[in-house]
Order: C-alpha cells, then sequence, then structure tokens
C-alpha cells in the first residue's frame, strides 16, 4: 500500500470518528432547545468563520482556487448545505442512532452518482457495499414500535445529497488542496443555510442556553471536513465513503455508554459485518482516475497559468 493511500485512509478513518459525535452532539442541542435549523445554521456558521480565520491568519495561499473548481465547491456546498438541513430536521423527528443508520446508507448512493460520472467500482466494492448494507440493516432493527416515515425519508434525501456532494468534490480535489476546498464548500454551505434559518425559522431556545453541544458540533464539522476532503483526494469518494460507515462504531459506542442504549445480538452480528467491510479496504486498488465525459468532467482547471498575486499558489 502506498504512503499517500495511507495517508487517505487514515484521513478517512479520523473523519468518521468526528463524523460519529455529529448525531450525539446535534440531538443535544435539539433536546436543549435549539431547533434543528438553527443547529445546522449555527454549526456550519461557526466552522465556516473558524477556518477563514486561521486560513487568514496562516496560509492565504489556500484562498487561491480556479473558478471552475469555485463553481464545482459551490456546486458541492449548495448540495451539502440543502442535505444538512433535510438530516437535522430528520434528527428533530428520530433517534440520534436510528437517524444516522440510516443515513449511513451514503456509501449506495455514492455509487449511483459515480456510475453517472463514468466511474465503474471494482467487484471488492461493490461486495463491500453489499456486506456494509446487510450489516447497516441489522444495525437499524433497534425501533420496535412505530417510526416516523417523514423522518425516514427526509433522512435517505440527507443521505443521498451527501454522497452527490463528495464526486463532485472529488474532481475539485484532483488539481486543488483539501482545506481550500473545505473553506469554499463551507462558504456555500453557510449560503444555504444561514439564509433558511431566517426566512423559515428563526427561532430562540426559551430560558438558558447551554452551548455545549453547538461547540461541540462545530468543532467535529470543522475537523471532520478538512480530514473528509483529504481522504476524497487521495483515495477517492467511494472509498472515503466507506471507510465513513466506521462512524457507526462511535455512535453506537457512545449509544452504549452514554445513552445506555442495548444492541440485539443480531445488531452485533451487524456490527461485526461493518468492521470487516472496513477492514477489506486494505485489498482496494488505486482508486479510478475520472475518465473523460462523466458528467461532472466540466470541472477542471484552465489552461492558464494563476495570476501573479501575493497569495496564490506558488511553486
Amino acid at each position: 500500500m502506498r504512503s499517500e493511500q495511507r495517508r487517505g485512509i487514515s484521513a478517512a478513518v479520523i473523519s468518521a470518528v468526528f463524523l460519529g459525535l455529529t448525531p450525539i452532539f446535534g440531538k443535544q442541542a435539539i433536546i436543549w432547545g435549539f431547533s434543528p435549523i438553527a443547529v445546522v445554521a449555527l454549526r456550519t456558521s461557526f466552522a465556516t468563520l473558524l477556518l477563514l480565520t486561521l486560513i487568514l491568519i496562516f496560509k492565504r495561499e489556500y484562498f487561491y482556487i480556479f473558478p471552475l473548481g469555485l463553481a464545482g465547491c459551490a456546486l458541492a456546498g449548495a448540495i451539502n448545505g440543502i442535505g444538512s438541513l433535510f438530516y437535522y430536521m430528520a434528527l428533530g423527528r428520530l433517534s440520534a442512532s436510528v437517524g444516522h443508520l440510516l443515513y449511513s446508507l451514503y456509501p449506495v448512493f455514492v455509487v449511483i452518482w459515480l456510475l453517472l460520472d463514468r466511474q465503474a467500482p471494482t467487484r471488492l466494492t461493490l461486495i463491500r457495499i453489499v456486506l456494509a448494507t446487510m450489516a447497516i440493516i441489522l444495525i437499524a432493527n433497534v425501533n420496535n414500535g412505530g417510526i416516523d416515515m417523514t423522518g425516514v425519508t427526509m433522512m435517505l434525501i440527507a443521505s443521498a445529497l451527501y454522497a452527490l456532494h463528495l464526486p463532485v468534490n472529488q474532481r475539485v480535489l484532483y488539481e486543488v488542496p483539501a482545506p481550500t476546498v473545505t473553506l469554499y464548500t463551507l462558504l456555500f454551505m453557510s449560503a444555504i443555510v444561514v439564509p433558511a434559518y431566517f426566512l423559515f425559522d428563526h427561532q430562540w431556545p426559551i430560558g438558558d442556553v447551554v452551548w455545549w453541544p453547538v461547540i461541540g458540533l462545530t468543532l467535529v464539522t470543522f475537523l471532520s471536513r478538512l480530514t473528509l476532503f483529504f481522504g476524497v483526494k487521495h483515495i477517492g469518494g467511494l472509498q472515503t465513503a466507506l471507510l465513513g460507515l466506521g462512524e457507526l462504531v462511535i455512535t453506537v459506542g457512545l449509544g452504549l455508554i452514554w445513552l445506555n442504549e442495548e444492541l440485539s445480538l443480531l445488531q452485533w452480528i451487524g456490527v461485526a459485518g461493518l468492521i470487516v467491510s472496513l477492514l477489506l479496504v486494505r485489498f482496494e486498488k488505486k482508486k479510478v482516475i475520472n475518465r473523460p465525459g462523466g458528467w461532472l468532467s466540466w470541472i477542471r482547471p484552465s489552461q492558464q497559468l494563476p495570476p501573479d498575486i501575493p497569495w496564490g499558489p506558488h511553486t
């Protein structure tokens, strides 16, 4: 396994750890009075401001991006912003574990989007997807009573949109550093979710406001995005998505320790199957290079040299 691939796998695994904390912090913030749209608006805008400040102070060269790359980030940010609204609205109707387990079907959607972009998965990847999907079905058997189908539908829409933004950003990441893609994607996500809060929600918790879940959610959003796009850059969107399923282990583990949840025998079998799917990444071949003519082939850098500006790229 090449060092670049190892770094990509490590980044994807670290991203999964942070993403596994997302439903815990998000659900806690909703329970303590924040509306779902307020949660997504606060965490996205705070994470954007944090990254913007760090780049402005320490790494201004990361501001440079070619125009079509910026357009790709705008598309990915808009898609992911809308998906985030659906995710947190669904989280307001479902338990954290059930909601996030449904959301974790996104690798299946990633395969569909990549096929449209002329990127065929390997046979091992398909086996891992089938194994992971079966594992998720077993793990998701946690609700013996009725389930909110509106919440389920919202979460599946969020999953499909999250999956869609990965191949879009994968195209941009062939030519642009991960921090740059993270910054502009978060900026365009904020441009979606913040106006949505003021237009459709603008509710605020009554009484004393408890901020630590929102702060925790901001930090995991900031860190998970950086590591997510670093992983996509080095091992591709599909492999990053499959490794990202490791976040379920974090969510389930925290559910056992923090929320005193219990798992049945079938659910433990599902967890074991998911872990096997994750470990099989070691035998994956090098990421597939984009073939010409895919639906995202328009996202490519200009042949002209970048402008000679102080904070532009330097060789």
